[in-house]
């Protein structure tokens, strides 16, 4: 999983997408500094770097506006959310290389900056309305508790559920009648990814141009 964000990391995060939708162009490391009252240009570097190796930008030192944020939009308040379209056994869970695109959502929506989308394959939890083809944003740092809808990793596949206990045993829930609990083992390769916030049912859907190669994955099933 990404690393968490800290409270100035996530401001100058959000304040660098609204800019550039504003002008274009991104802040200089003193426009950014001016902004949050920092007084030396290296705390800035600093931020930017601590970006950059979580995952949200990309930098080149050798120019006084070269920052890319990943996966941005040209919309403020707005931010963008991984979709993995793999899951990797063992830990970590999702890799960068599983990430295949970036879809943009109202920041309004966002309860964690760590949310990922994954989308569903199957019917199994229609009963919560979640149907084939959804797309579910999934917030890590959730802490999932009985009756929740979790994303859960079994190996190298996923699946959308009810999380639930009976006794020491923890059990995924369908939310269909024709499908069947899934009984988790003590020494499976189990581990839940995060609890579902969202559901995003789009009637239309365009693949957008890969950026990196990427083999064909599955979709993640309910």
């Amino acid at each position: 999983m990404t690393d968490p964000l800290t409270h100035l990391e996530r401001r100058v995060y959000h304040y660098m997408i609204d800019f550039l939708a504003e002008n274009t162009y991104q802040p200089s490391i003193r426009e950014i500094a001016k902004q949050f009252r920092i007084k030396s240009t290296k705390t800035v570097s600093d931020l930017l770097h601590a970006l950059e190796s979580k995952g949200y930008i990309q930098r080149d030192e050798s120019r006084s506006r070269g920052v890319r944020l990943l996966g941005f939009a040209a919309a403020g308040h707005t931010q963008p959310v991984p979709y993995y379209g793999r899951i990797h056994a063992g830990e970590p869970s999702l890799l960068p290389e599983h990430r295949k695109y970036f879809i943009t959502i109202d920041r309004r929506f966002v309860p964690t900056e760590d949310v990922f989308f994954v989308k569903i394959t199957g019917d199994s939890m229609v009963g919560r309305g979640v149907l084939d083809g959804d797309f579910v944003m999934v917030s890590p740092s959730a802490r999932a508790k009985d009756g929740d809808m979790v994303a859960a990793r079994l190996g190298e596949e996923a699946t959308v559920k009810t999380l639930t206990h009976r006794g020491a045993t923890i059990v995924l829930e369908p939310a269909n009648d024709a499908e069947r609990a899934i009984e988790i083992a003590p020494t499976e390769d189990f581990s839940v990814l995060g609890v579902v916030c969202g559901v995003f049912r789009p009637f239309y859907e365009q693949e957008p141009a890969p950026t990196f190669t990427e083999a064909e994955a599955p979709a993640i099933s309910s």
